[in-house]
């Protein structure tokens, strides 16, 4: 088990987490992967959107072109690479390796293989505008490449609180006992990419959940959505807003 966990460790720091507009040096190899669920597939009930569909306050997940995306991917059993919020007037705003950023939506679709909108109900201006003072503060901070190092082991070893058959009470108290000690050393005040979207909707006064924000990958936001069961409890279910871009 300690040499699985230096093993998990050492590709972290090589994939250093969230992927986003990485090099498509592995062409096709996250897409395969990704979105193979047939609820997520446009070919099987889902939906092909414009940008124009977007509202401020959307999540944006996405699975990458190359072995970033696909190493993070097989981590944490999901379909999903990375996550990132929209801000509005074509603005997204993400964690990545080189910290906090704010890059055109266009730009976004250009580099991922998939993506696609979720949408919380609730979100109204004045949480937008917590929101955007939040991204503002943060734009240029620093990456939590800890909080990613340390999610590798944790990922591996929650699935023992999400067997078949636990009940959710049980599995809640699994995973955060698990976090506890495998996330103990992590930061609160710097992000990687779902923790900044999770922060991001706390500071706006609806939290998605009250989960610690270091145990929550992308693929845990994916679950948040509508018809799903979610890996950790959550207030209020994701909406499918629908696929700005599926490469199959």
């Amino acid at each position: 088990m300690k040499n699985l966990r230096l093993l998990l460790v050492l590709l972290l720091l090589v994939l250093a987490g969230c992927a986003a507009g990485e090099r498509n040096d592995s062409q096709g190899s996250a897409a395969t992967l990704g979105f193979q669920n047939p609820a997520l597939n446009p070919r099987n009930g889902g939906t092909l959107v414009g940008a124009d569909a977007l509202l401020p306050g959307d999540i944006l997940l996405s699975s990458g072109k190359g072995l970033t995306a696909a190493g993070i991917q097989l981590l944490t059993l999901g379909p999903v690479s990375h996550a990132a919020l929209y801000v509005g007037d074509g603005e997204v705003a993400e964690a990545v390796g080189e910290g906090i950023r704010s890059r055109r939506l266009a730009d976004v679709l250009n580099d991922e293989a998939v993506v696609v909108a979720f949408r919380h109900p609730a979100v109204n201006a004045g949480h937008m505008q917590r929101m955007r003072l939040f991204v503002s503060q943060n734009l240029g901070n620093k990456y939590n490449l800890m909080g990613v190092v340390l999610q590798a082991p944790f990922s591996i070893e929650r699935r023992v609180c999400e067997l078949p058959l636990v009940p959710p009470p049980v599995r809640d108290f699994c995973i955060q006992g698990i976090a506890a000690v495998q996330l103990g050393m992590g930061r609160n005040d710097i992000f990687f990419c779902s923790q900044f979207v999770l922060e991001a909707y706390r500071r706006a006064g609806i939290p998605l959940t009250d989960a610690d924000p270091r145990l929550v990958s992308p693929a845990d936001l994916l679950h948040m959505r509508e018809g799903d069961v979610p890996s950790v409890r959550i207030h209020q279910a994701l909406q499918y807003v629908g696929h700005l871009k599926f490469q199959p």
